[in-house]
Order: structure tokens, then C-alpha cells, then sequence
């Protein structure tokens, strides 16, 4: 069992950046990937960066790439996402989630967190 907890959500500004984090605790915690997830009011709930349990593969949604970060420090149990050149469209709840096995879809992962809000003003 995984448990996760977000947090470093906020409001900012367009060009702004937020780094999130999400804290993992379980025996297996540090041996799953993990991954952020984010929804919008009305929207579905779309991906937005994965990590292997190593931190030595990463995958991005094209719509982050190259403003979003992904990164985790397993000493810490702690995985981070460092969003950079923020935009309007940007905000939503971002949902941090982890499971056995590196993907983009939803469905991939079993463990989720409760969500941090991020909302970027124009």
C-alpha cells in the first residue's frame, strides 16, 4: 500500500513558475513509478509527466515539454514536478499517482493523492 500526499499548489501569475511535490510512504513506495495527473473544471483528467522508479526514464505530455520537470529523490521518498513559463491554460488540480509500471494512461496507476490546486492568472 502507497500513500501520497501533494502539495506546493498556488496562485500565480503567466510566466510564473511552482514546483510540486508529492510525498509517497509505503515499504514499496521508492520501487514505483510515479506520476502527475492533472484536471481542469470540466475536462477529463489528461497526463502530464511520468517517472521509472530509478528516475532514468521520464515522459512528458507535448503540451508541458520543455517547461515541465519531472524529478524524484528516493532518499526522500519525495517525487517533484518544476513548472516553469506557466500559462493560463495551465490550471487545474494536479493529482500526483504511482503504481508498478511506467505509463501515460490513467488506468496504469492504482495509488493516487488527494490534489493540489494550481491556478495561473493572466
Amino acid at each position: 500500500q502507497v500513500q501520497l500526499v501533494e502539495s506546493g499548489g498556488g496562485l500565480v501569475q503567466t510566466g510564473s513558475s511552482l514546483r510540486l511535490s508529492c510525498a509517497a510512504s509505503g515499504r514499496t513506495a521508492s520501487s514505483y513509478a510515479m506520476a502527475w495527473f492533472r484536471q481542469a473544471p470540466g475536462k477529463d483528467r489528461e497526463f502530464v509527466a511520468a517517472i521509472n522508479w530509478s528516475g532514468g526514464r521520464t515522459n512528458y505530455a507535448d503540451s508541458v515539454k520543455g517547461r515541465f520537470t519531472i524529478s524524484r529523490d528516493n532518499t526522500k521518498n519525495t517525487m517533484y514536478l518544476q513548472m516553469d513559463s506557466l500559462k493560463p491554460e495551465d490550471t487545474a488540480v494536479y493529482y500526483c499517482s504511482a503504481d508498478q509500471f511506467l505509463g501515460s494512461s490513467s488506468s496504469n496507476y492504482n495509488y493516487w493523492g488527494q490534489g493540489t490546486q494550481v491556478t495561473v492568472s493572466s
